[in-house]
């Protein structure tokens, strides 16, 4: 038993990193997060008055551990602030400050505008970080930004990302821009863009507009297109869109590179049963679609819902157990010729699969 339980720590202290990501789960990601969330509001509470946009609220987690992470967020053409807004909640509520803000000429700005409107409100933002009496003093990390928009502010974000690579992330609302002004090389750029669009929008079709931001950004940049099935032209403007997959990939997205954490990355590789179009070309450096062990060793998929293959280089008959990050065995039992191992019976969370000498992580998680 000694050399069982020594044996396993060994295992986990390889991935230590992954025990925070108990409890991390889709559930936990597609609802309003733990954290109270505080609002500062220009006009009532002492916040900048930024001159390339027009009015903005503030939203922070209260009581979340900083320095928080930011993002600004931009509606469309003759859109106001509120029809965005419910993102800035919610993902107050999971520990990223957010800024919602309205335009200087919601029917007359075009996406040039709209960048220069975001890049101001994450200035707004890092100005708190100074403010005297600011709930956010001290709090924000003032170079770790992402931005996101709406239809034109869609395509405001991807022009954002362009004039300021210090930017880490780009989550695009059914983006458009003005084709007869575009120019390819607008949207070249080395910051991590996920791309929601609709089936049915007709104001910013999937082909012309949606699929060209993911054809547009370059191949060595980090990019995920998801188009919902019968969605419209609003249909990402909530974390509620796409029966709620639209807060799940863009909480997934900011935290996976806005904030860095590693828990998120594989709930990106799973398309979901909402999507009538999935492409990305992003693999979890922690993960991936087949999990690297050691050379001869690999899992996948990783996360699955009901069987993992287990990849051997030189097979035999071998056994098998899986733990919990808490060590506790869950499944044993001797690795059948076809490397298939049935896992439909666990609870949905991150494991530990020990086969010999070699231990790999997995994630269980719910069949769409």
């Amino acid at each position: 038993m000694k050399g069982r339980i020594t044996l396993f720590f060994v295992c986990l202290a390889r991935l230590v990193i992954f025990a925070q990501c108990e409890g991390i789960n889709i559930e936990s990601i597609s609802n309003q997060g733990p954290y109270d969330i505080g609002v500062l509001i220009e006009g009532v509470d002492p916040i900048r008055n930024g001159p390339d946009y027009n009015g903005a609220s503030i939203y922070f987690p209260m009581n979340a551990e900083p320095p928080f992470s930011g993002i600004a967020i931009v509606p469309g053409y003759c859109g106001v602030e509120t029809d965005i807004q419910e993102w800035g909640s919610f993902y107050a509520s999971h520990g990223i400050v957010a800024i919602t803000l309205g335009t200087n000429n919601p029917c007359a700005d075009w996406p040039s505008a709209r960048a220069a409107a975001l890049i101001d409100a994450i200035q707004t933002v890092k100005d708190e970080n100074s403010r005297t009496g600011s709930p956010l003093f001290g709090k924000v990390a003032e170079d770790r930004f992402a931005v996101s928009g709406w239809s034109m502010g869609g395509g405001g974000a991807q022009l954002a990302a362009s004039l300021d690579p210090a930017l880490k992330a780009v989550v695009c609302l059914c983006p458009w821009l003005d084709l007869n002004g575009f120019q390819p090389e607008d949207i070249i750029h080395d910051v991590p863009v996920l791309i929601f669009t609709g089936q049915n929008d007709d104001i910013a079709n999937s082909e012309e507009y949606g699929f060209m931001h993911y054809q547009g950004t370059p191949e060595s940049t980090d990019k995920l297109f998801f188009e919902i099935t019968n969605g419209g032209h609003g249909v990402a403007n909530s974390p509620a869109g796409a029966n709620g997959d639209a807060g799940i990939y863009a909480l997934s997205w900011l935290k996976t590179y806005l904030v860095e954490d590693p828990c998120y990355c594989e709930f990106l590789l799973v398309e979901p049963s909402s999507s009538s179009a999935f492409v990305n070309n992003i693999e979890c450096s922690f993960t991936g679609l087949k999990t690297f062990v050691n050379e001869s060793f690999f899992i996948y998929p990783n996360p699955g819902s009901n069987q993992l293959k287990i990849d051997l280089d030189s097979f035999s008959v071998l056994s098998y157990e899986i733990h919990g990050l808490n060590g506790i065995r869950v499944q044993s039992g001797i690795l059948p010729d076809t490397g298939i191992v049935d896992i439909g019976s666990l609870n949905d969370g991150p494991y530990l699969l020990k086969i010999g000498n070699f231990c790999g992580r997995f994630v269980k998680i719910a069949s769409y």
